[in-house]
């Protein structure tokens, strides 16, 4: 179990709330991109990042230059979230139209990675598999124009939705197809550079 705190607990849909973190890990090893959101001089903001976990923690990068990871790097709170689209729900009104996903929301403050080629290597073969061993490792200035930073999975919530369209009886009359349209991400062969 994981997440035994109140700001994580999920109020809307609360059946849709998973609380086993094998499930967690599951979803986030499923995802590519995470979005990182904190507020920086009262302002929001939301930053695409690619990562990989590392068993109970989130890795994920930026440019050392960046005053946004810079402020990641020096402990800022923050919200990082993956969501895994597997269905649209097509139901018989606009309203009850929805979708199937896995949602991962984890809280906290980040740490900064010292030893960053190893962590560059789980977050690069979290993303292609095998591919660390037949590129050319970052040099000494590539890993400090880079900021490798780490987020622990203690303040997490996850919420999925698999299920199927609602009917009532306002519904009565309408004869639309109804059902699941699956959606699943597809990595193609490689198109070589000219």
């Amino acid at each position: 179990m994981g997440a035994p705190v109140e700001r994580t607990r999920i109020r809307r849909l609360p059946d849709k709330a998973v609380r086993e973190r094998s499930t967690l890990h599951a979803v986030l090893d499923a995802g590519m991109v995470a979005h990182v959101a904190f507020v920086h001089d009262g302002h929001p903001f939301a930053v695409p990042v690619a990562y990989g976990r590392d068993g109970d923690s989130v890795l994920f990068h930026g440019s050392s230059g960046s005053r946004l990871f810079r402020l990641l790097a020096g402990g800022a709170p923050c919200c990082l979230t993956v969501t895994l689209l597997d269905g649209l729900i097509l139901a018989r009104s606009a309203f009850e139209a929805s979708m199937r996903y896995r949602s991962a929301m984890v809280l906290g403050a980040c740490s900064v990675v010292e030893d960053q080629e190893p962590a560059l290597r789980l977050i690069s073969e979290h993303l292609t598999p095998g591919r660390w061993a037949v590129v050319r490792p970052p040099s000494r200035k590539e890993l400090a124009a880079t900021l490798v930073l780490r987020l622990p999975l203690d303040e997490w919530s996850l919420k999925v939705s698999d299920g199927w369209p609602d009917t009532g009886p306002e519904d009565e009359g309408w004869d639309p197809p109804t059902g699941v349209l699956p959606v699943r991400t597809v990595i193609d062969p490689l198109v070589q550079e000219p």
